[in-house]
């Protein structure tokens, strides 16, 4: 395969077309490679206007061949990740576009970027060693396999967020995640995106939260946690289980999580609701 008419574009956000297109790329990577690909691209159709380059894509004509996607979420990491279309690769299209991400992530004066790469991807992960860069951590991602016939009845209820909890839920992700400064998203603009956001109660008092989200027949589990002062409790299984029900009834055909693989008792959890651990991304560390 050789280059007709190349051309790149660099965008503050995406539309309804880039992420069609997008999407058709990740599905035909998916597919020849057998790896998973972590771009955020639901988020990312959700987001805030910005003055700042998040999406670079290069073309052949009109066929995207080449994608990279940057993330903030919050502090001064940059999260990046991409990929090339099988028949174009060894033609220096990622290097060029990882080029113009570099630029970015200086003009932000951001302090480094993480960058994904399946364990199982051997382009990606050589990509990676190309570069001076130190692993950070790695994450599984888990698919419901053997979900329990029966459960315990809970108390813990899951409530659909509204706008008027959008700070609690910042406060939340800042402590699960350990972001200094969290941004703060509107529950029912998200919803409008296709993510559902829920508190979790028990008696009344919030005791943690989860975000639930569907796509193309898959609904995806993140944003699980139970705060602090309520662990221990047996709360992050029940409001894991109510998520699973949520999602069934909503007749997705399949389930799916994230968790780091250094999270032990999260994994453990997860595993004896039913859930095996289907991919592993790993996170390496790129210092401006």
């Amino acid at each position: 395969m050789k280059l007709t008419n190349p051309s790149i574009r660099m965008k503050a956000r995406l539309n309804q077309q880039d992420y069609d297109e997008i999407t058709i790329l990740k599905n035909h990577c998916i597919e020849n490679d057998q790896v998973t690909l972590k771009l955020e691209l639901e988020y990312k159709l959700a987001s805030a206007n910005t003055n700042e380059f998040n999406e670079f894509m290069y073309y052949d004509d009109d066929l995207l061949i080449g994608y990279i996607g940057i993330c903030q979420f919050g502090g001064s990491t940059l999260e990046v990740n991409g990929m090339v279309h099988p028949s174009y690769r060894r033609m220096g299209v990622f290097t060029k576009l990882f080029d113009l991400v570099k630029t970015e992530s200086h003009y932000r004066n951001a302090e480094n970027m993480l960058l994904l790469s399946d364990r199982n991807s051997p382009s990606g992960q050589a990509f990676i060693k190309q570069l001076e860069t130190h692993y950070e951590h790695s994450e599984y991602e888990m698919h419901l396999k053997n979900a329990p016939d029966k459960q315990p009845p809970t108390t813990v209820k899951l409530r659909k967020a509204t706008n008027a909890d959008a700070k609690e839920i910042a406060r939340q992700n800042a402590i699960y995640f350990e972001i200094d400064e969290p941004e703060v998203r509107l529950p029912e603009e998200e919803e409008r995106h296709g993510v559902e956001i829920f508190l979790a109660e028990f008696e009344g008092t919030t005791i943690g939260k989860v975000h639930l989200e569907t796509n193309e027949g898959v609904g995806a589990i993140y944003g699980l946690g139970v705060i602090p002062e309520q662990r221990g409790k047996g709360y992050g299984r029940a409001i894991l289980m109510e998520a699973v029900k949520k999602l069934q009834e909503m007749q997705v055909e399949d389930i799916m999580l994230q968790v780091a693989v250094e999270n032990k008792n999260a994994l453990t959890l997860y595993k004896s609701c039913g859930f095996q651990v289907t991919s592993t991304m790993d996170y390496f560390t790129l210092e401006n």
